[in-house]
């Protein structure tokens, strides 16, 4: 697996009591660390800013990826946010589980763009025609 997770990745988290929201984050590997930021929309009525900001950092080992994010500035109810997912073979595919103190709940990323799209386009190219 030499592939590493940067790149621009869209994702979806299910959070309880508000459903899905989606997200964009930019990763960056170097070594197994990871570090980037995360964009989205702010789900709360309530809340004073239209898109939240947010940090990253966490490292990958393998398949199994593990970071923070950190939501800039904290507060709204937002502040850090844990993941820990797992990578799919193809570095295409991140899902997981979020937690907060209390909370918790599903995760998945999808790389973006045209690395992820060579890939399908090259495995289709490797099926027979029928």
């Amino acid at each position: 697996m030499s592939d590493d997770l940067s790149g621009v990745w869209d994702g979806t988290y299910i959070q309880p009591g508000t459903g899905m929201v989606t997200f964009t984050a930019t990763l960056v590997e170097a070594g197994g660390a990871l570090a980037g930021s995360v964009t989205e929309p702010c789900s709360n009525p309530r809340c004073p800013v239209r898109t939240h900001i947010a940090s990253i950092s966490g490292h990958r080992a393998g398949s199994v990826v593990s970071f923070v994010k950190r939501y800039e500035p904290p507060g709204y109810g937002f502040d850090i946010v844990h993941y820990d997912g797992i990578m799919n073979g193809e570095a295409t595919e991140i899902d997981g589980r979020w937690r907060l103190p209390g909370t918790s709940g599903s995760f998945l990323m999808i790389r973006s763009g045209k690395r992820a799209q060579a890939r399908v386009t090259d495995d289709k190219a490797r099926q027979p025609i029928r």
